[in-house]
């Protein structure tokens, strides 16, 4: 549990929470929307109501269902229906041993929550369990959730633009940016400062401490653009990095110091999930599965899925490679030589069988290749004069164009590389790196070529805070 949710969850309640030990389910938007609690409130009044429902749209919703007569009829359904009486039974036992593990309250033994297991009195506690526990196991909040439906489509959670932040190794970007009701996305302002955060990590184990002010600096420039468009709610997502170093403590206050959220280090699945939402966002004619790669400064995702009809991620799997992360354990001469050259390549091509263990690399009939390696490189190959998102989104590398230019940032100094017109400044010590791993892809992809994405996981998050659904 983040510490900004007991404040999420005391607005949307309109009161002080009480009880909560976790968050059993979170909304689209990020935000949480079922609570777990403790049996016994610190009062001591027994609770009984182990997973209790906060989100205030979802609740109007089903009370508009209770309103309707639902209930009734779920109830006579359970005298009729035997298999359907048996799941129910069962969710109530799923109920009481979940509730078991936080504690035994004698008052309550056996006692499970929203009539359960022979009635039904409260769809709301239904839906609550269906959301924490997942599909399949109480078959009277699935229906209930499937009657609701997408309750958060089409209209915000928090009205206004919203704001994602992705700190990662070697930068951190902010969008700022409304999604209409038809889904659109529009945007306010994309900025990218880089702070390099993890740098020297690999070795020290910890953030520097003029990592943390390069960083702690931009979040203050971030803070005037949140003010500014009048950013009603804000997502902050972090590197792994900011859970392993030993200094966590101080980034996590220092960010929430200056923009009043916590840094959060979301699950490989959600991570997949928004960058592949975001990176397919405006291209065109994409063939199914498509294969979405992020190359980052200490790793790089993977992320397999399909849109033919809607957004379905396949599987998704992140490895130890980046561009900071190759650059700083072995390309360290100007230009770097060729045995640190092999040496990445030994790290990368390891990196990239172990990939290969759970995507299927052959799989891909479109490759989506994001972030600030790929964007530079398809700029080098468009020989453009200066650095132009617009020109960039949606174009194609070939392996041989890969090739070729990673020889040539390889080959070049590091002034050489600087004065490359779309060349931005901090990506200048760590393009070489980046480019092996590109490299790789285009080689383990061949021959479909590379499809360029100015899009990312900051749109991605910033669909879910929106509260799209998309």
């Amino acid at each position: 549990m983040l510490p900004d949710d007991l404040r999420i969850i005391e607005s949307q309640l309109g009161r002080a929470p009480r009880g909560v030990v976790d968050i059993a389910h979170r909304c689209a938007c990020g935000a949480p929307d079922v609570v777990r609690t403790e049996p016994r409130l610190s009062d001591g009044t027994p609770f009984p109501t182990s997973y209790y429902l906060t989100c205030p749209r979802l609740a109007s919703a089903i009370g508009t269902l209770e309103s309707q007569g639902v209930m009734r009829e779920m109830e006579a359904r359970l005298h009729t229906d035997h298999d359907l009486a048996a799941q129910y039974r069962k969710a109530h036992e799923h109920y009481l041993i979940k509730r078991e593990e936080l504690g035994h309250v004698e008052e309550i033994a056996g006692i499970s929550a929203g009539g359960m297991p022979d009635r039904v009195k409260c769809l709301h506690v239904l839906a609550g369990h269906a959301l924490a526990a997942g599909p399949g196991v109480n078959p009277l909040g699935d229906e209930v959730l499937k009657l609701v439906g997408q309750y958060w489509k089409g209209s915000s959670c928090a009205p206004g633009p919203v704001a994602a932040i992705d700190c990662g190794t070697n930068s951190i970007r902010i969008l700022i940016a409304d999604v209409d009701e038809h889904g659109t996305l529009i945007e306010h302002a994309r900025e990218m400062r880089i702070v390099r955060l993890g740098e020297g990590v690999d070795s020290t184990g910890e953030f520097s401490q003029a990592a943390l002010e390069r960083t702690f600096a931009a979040c203050d420039e971030y803070k005037t653009f949140i003010d500014a468009y009048g950013v009603k709610s804000v997502r902050f997502v972090a590197t792994s990095a900011s859970r392993d170093v030993s200094n966590r403590a101080a980034f996590v206050q220092g960010v929430h110091q200056r923009l009043g959220v916590t840094p959060e280090v979301i699950t490989g699945n959600e991570e997949a999930e928004l960058s592949f939402l975001g990176a397919v966002r405006g291209l065109q004619n994409l063939q199914s599965p498509v294969l979405v790669v992020d190359i980052g400064g200490g790793s790089t995702e993977f992320v397999l899925g399909d849109v033919s009809e809607r957004v379905m991620i396949e599987t998704s799997v992140s490895v130890n490679v980046g561009c900071v992360r190759m650059t700083e354990r072995h390309l360290v001469t100007d230009p770097p030589t060729r045995v640190q050259i092999a040496a990445v390549e030994a790290d990368i091509a390891a990196a990239f069988d172990e990939a290969a263990c759970t995507i299927d690399f052959s799989k891909a009939k479109t490759v989506v290749g994001v972030a600030g390696t790929v964007t530079t490189v398809s700029a080098m190959a468009l020989g453009l004069d200066a650095y132009v998102p617009e020109t960039i989104h949606g174009s194609t590398l070939s392996l041989g164009q890969i090739e070729e230019l990673t020889g040539v940032l390889l080959e070049m100094t590091r002034a050489e590389r600087a004065a490359l017109p779309f060349m931005h400044e901090g990506r200048v010590d760590v393009i070489g790196g980046g480019a092996l791993v590109l490299r790789e892809l285009a080689r383990r992809t061949n021959p479909v070529s590379i499809q360029v994405s100015e899009y990312d996981i900051l749109d991605g998050i910033v669909y879910r805070l929106a509260g799209t659904g998309s």
